[in-house]
């Protein structure tokens, strides 16, 4: 089928105004000889839109590659399908969204499709951040959670995000059974025969009180409350939650970075909205330095991610602030829940996370456990303590929460900060002290955003055809192809090597954007008072390997 008689069918089972209407623009544009406008036909029905483990993401608008209601009502219809055949007696199913473009209608379409299947749906008030759907499955006794939700993706971005009843993400085979349902649903015939229903429930605030109070009930009641902490929600819809969640605990309200703190689809002072992006932390250190802050808080869009940054006087200033990276807040929040007492658990990470988490649980008698990349992975930890990835991820409540979740994170953040104020130590601090005990691990991602992804494709064929030998000088001494199953784990698309002198870089594709990206980490043994040299030992290193990926990328 043309892609102009594609686009002619869709005019016919497209519900939406707007995407009709953005979908006649570009046919007449196509027929008028419009480069662009036939690039853009042809890509926005190469295919359809593939439902994975990460559930559904990619680019707003119409056509079987794009997110729109077509695409969503079929995936709901899918899932609704696979839900009674799993529970062919009846079930429920949570809806949450956040407050991208479309979060609300593509919810709400859920909710009618399975009311239509007899199921019973169940839609949280207002746009609220992903942790809170996924307590809310645990807490309403769900078979399933739908969160929409494109997290950090850019504006034009929406997704659509699975649970099961356990209250983690899908892994496989339920991955493949829901896709293999939405198949049969898309293959059936029009939208408009799927039975819906608008008799599903709205929930009011008691989900939210819930969570706000579990959440705050982590923190110790005697713990230090004196703390300066600016927030920035990203444009997202942590704001509100987070200003609650520090109430409840005892905390003065944040200073919010005003620019960024209520929610914006378009992102307008950002890029990216990412926390781990270059500039995208910008305003809210900007906002720490006029408030002379102790620590700055953000969250991502949907708020299951948390990044954090720290006064890091210089001898030409005293008034920089530096961005942890991912593995440093992974290592401080395991440091910090040991300290304050722990129960015997599972502390567990990605394989793409820095390792020193292993020499910080088994130094202190907890067990360790390392996943694929991914918390539908770590939370499925049996007996799980604490989770993390390096790309700000954490679970330190997962009998609440069995996903990432950046609130109940910075708030063990905070604690923890107060906490060492009190004690008159800083995180940096902390850091050295684990490196004086453990050694200096330090780690940099190198990635790559493209606009092809065949070129991702490209560059692992080629590292696998050809596996270098040595890397910025540096011997490789064993080379993993995690598609052959390495460490036990089940198979992925990823490479590993270990290089001489206690170095690693790890290879993956994004599971959510169009990226390559790459893992790099060094250790170094520190000895008492060689601190300093051994960074910059580390920084010497990293900067050799990373030369040598960057132009594997190139």
């Amino acid at each position: 089928m043309s892609d102009l008689a594609a686009a002619n069918k869709w005019l016919e089972i497209d519900p939406d105004p707007q995407t009709r209407r953005e979908l006649e623009e570009l046919i007449a544009n196509t027929k008028n000889g419009d480069v662009a406008a036939q690039q853009e036909l042809a890509d926005s029905f190469n295919g359809t839109l593939q439902f994975g483990t990460a559930g559904l993401r990619g680019p707003l608008g119409p056509g079987s590659n794009r997110m729109n209601r077509v695409v969503v009502i079929r995936a709901a219809a899918g899932l609704a399908r696979y839900l009674n055949q799993l529970h062919p007696g009846g079930s429920a199913v949570v809806i949450g969204y956040d407050a991208r473009h479309n979060s609300d209608v593509f919810a709400h379409d859920t909710a009618a499709i399975m009311v239509g299947a007899g199921i019973n749906a169940m839609v949280l008030p207002r746009p609220l951040p992903t942790p809170v759907l996924a307590f809310a499955i645990r807490y309403l006794g769900c078979a399933a959670g739908v969160m929409v939700t494109a997290s950090h993706n850019p504006p034009r971005d929406n997704g659509y995000k699975v649970y099961l009843g356990s209250g983690s993400q899908i892994v496989p085979p339920a991955d493949t059974d829901i896709s293999e349902c939405i198949a049969a649903v898309t293959a059936s015939g029009e939208i408009a025969q799927l039975p819906q229903g608008d008799d599903w429930i709205t929930l009011g605030d008691d989900v939210m009180d819930a969570y706000v109070a579990r959440t705050a009930g982590l923190i110790a009641p005697t713990a230090p409350r004196n703390i300066n902490v600016v927030y920035t929600a990203m444009h997202g819809v942590g704001g509100i939650v987070i200003d609650r969640v520090m109430s409840a605990a005892g905390f003065a309200q944040p200073i919010p970075v005003t620019e960024q703190f209520t929610p914006d689809p378009d992102f307008p002072t950002v890029a990216f909205p990412n926390p781990e992006e270059p500039g995208a932390m910008d305003l809210a250190l900007a906002t720490a330095r006029a408030n002379s802050a102790d620590i700055v808080i953000a969250n991502d869009p949907d708020a299951d991610r948390c990044a954090v940054a720290v006064p890091a006087p210089t001898e030409n200033s005293s008034d920089d602030w530096r961005t942890l990276k991912g593995d440093e807040v992974g290592a401080l929040l395991a440091w910090w829940m040991i300290s304050r007492g722990a129960t015997p658990g599972v502390f567990a990470q990605s394989i793409v996370s820095c390792s020193l988490l292993k020499a910080i649980a088994e130094s202190a008698g907890h067990r360790y456990q390392q996943t694929l990349t991914g918390f539908k992975w770590i939370a499925r930890i049996p007996e799980l303590r604490f989770g993390y990835e390096e790309a700000l991820g954490y679970c330190v409540d997962p009998d609440a929460v069995k996903d990432k979740d950046g609130v109940s994170a910075a708030l063990l953040i905070v604690e923890m900060a107060a906490h060492l104020k009190a004690a008159g130590r800083t995180v940096q601090d902390v850091l050295d002290e684990l490196a004086l005990a453990h050694g200096l691990y330090v780690t940099e991602q190198v990635s790559v955003r493209v606009q092809d992804v065949t070129l991702i494709s490209d560059i692992m064929r080629k590292l696998r055809g050809a596996t270098p030998t040595a890397v910025g000088g540096f011997e490789v001494l064993a080379f993993d192809d995690f598609e052959q199953g390495v460490d036990g784990l089940p198979p992925t698309d990823g490479l590993r090597f270990m290089l001489e002198g206690d170095s690693r870089i790890i290879v993956r594709p994004s599971g959510t954007e169009p990226k390559i990206k790459c893992y790099l980490q060094v250790v170094i043994p520190v000895h008492p008072g060689a601190l300093e040299s051994a960074r910059g030992t580390a920084r010497d290193r990293l900067d050799a390997i990373g030369a040598s990926v960057r132009s594997w990328l190139d």
